[in-house]
């Protein structure tokens, strides 16, 4: 049977003990593992594995569908967190495409996601540091059928309904151009003649008889599109404060004593956060060990564009160290000035002494 995973990732902490946490949760929640495709091994591990905790509530009505009563949320030690539901469609992909369509706006959901991190990282107390949920976050559609595809293979399957495909992934009530159908389904990849991924900007489909993996790499693939995206504006931010303290230094405060050094030191500390900030993002995501799920992964990080978001961060880091360097030659320059200027002043006393002596 048809059915569609909304979910939410958002920045919700600047950290979480994710051991600590499972211990106050207890009951409902596991560490994040899902089998190997080629079942060569038993499992594929997240490193740290996130924490899946399990939550019950009332189904949420849209139009005529509804989620199921069950909520997962996923915790991820750098402090991201992520909301996903489930919508169970009785129907063919004619009502795929009509969920789609109400799930691009999805407020009701998204407000009812914040309340249940901010609930959560409440419960955890001392297990989160800093939490603060930021306003912007992510949301992605995971667009499945197990099976349905009769005699033919989830490739053949998919490529006699492109067009119900991509309208699925990309709602228009004015139709797609064949452009923007064949743009909507072209990345996309298969483990055997059974299943078929393909993934688009905000929207996937996947076609699978057991999807949990696949759903798990878009999810995480998702989550570092956040952080990315979240680390891109907090380099924004510190990249202002820095040209703001360059320019502070113009004019008389240079030579205030203490004052380059200030400034210097502000923007070290500022050159320090955004440098464990990359450090948080580069590292607490890894690539699977598994070749399929690598695949999947880097897919979805090409229709990400997380390169070309790497590249701008390193842009912006280099623009942080070039703004330091241009502090510090600036300091050095205050301060020899101000030695030379000593040296004079003690030059001309000592001859308006030596004058004032004889």
């Amino acid at each position: 049977m048809p059915e569609i995973h909304p979910f939410f990732v958002f920045e919700g902490a600047q950290g979480i003990d994710l051991a600590q946490a499972e211990r106050i949760v207890g009951g409902g929640s596991e560490r994040q593992m899902f089998p190997h495709r080629d079942r060569a091994t038993a499992f594929v591990r997240f490193r740290p594995a996130p924490l899946r905790v399990a939550q019950e509530g009332a189904p949420l009505l849209l139009g005529r569908w509804s989620t199921e009563a069950a909520v997962d949320l996923v915790l991820y030690d750098f402090g991201a967190a992520s909301v996903a539901y489930q919508i169970t469609v009785d129907g063919g992909l004619a009502d795929l495409q009509e969920v789609s369509a109400l799930l691009r706006r999805p407020d009701a959901l998204r407000l009812h996601a914040r309340v249940q991190v901010e609930s959560l990282l409440q419960s955890l107390g001392t297990a989160v540091t800093k939490p603060s949920i930021a306003e912007f976050m992510e949301d992605y559609r995971i667009i499945g059928m197990r099976d349905g595809t009769g005699n033919e293979s989830a490739t053949a399957f998919c490529e006699t309904h492109r067009g119900s495909i991509a309208q699925s992934l990309r709602p228009d009530t004015a139709g797609l151009s064949d452009d923007e159908v064949v743009d909507a389904t072209e990345v996309q990849i298969s483990f055997g003649p059974s299943d078929v991924t393909i993934v688009d900007w905000d929207a996937a489909f996947v076609l699978d008889p057991d999807p949990e993996d696949v759903r798990a790499v878009l999810e995480s693939a998702n989550v570092q599109l956040l952080e990315m995206r979240w680390l891109d504006l907090q380099l924004d931010a510190a990249i202002e404060r820095s040209y703001h303290l360059l320019r502070r230094t113009i004019g008389w405060r240079a030579f205030m004593p203490g004052a380059p050094g200030d400034d210097l030191r502000q923007v070290a500390e500022l050159q320090l956060e955004s440098a464990v900030l990359v450090e948080r993002v580069t590292n607490a995501l890894k690539v699977f060990g598994e070749a399929y799920q690598t695949r999947i992964y880097r897919l979805a990080s090409r229709r990400f564009q997380l390169a070309e978001l790497d590249a701008s961060i390193t842009r912006k880091l280099s623009t942080i160290e070039s703004i330091y360097q241009k502090l510090s030659d600036r300091a050095g320059t205050v301060r020899m000035e101000t030695l030379e200027w000593v040296v004079i002043i003690l030059i001309a006393m000592e001859i308006v002494i030596s004058l004032g002596w004889h």
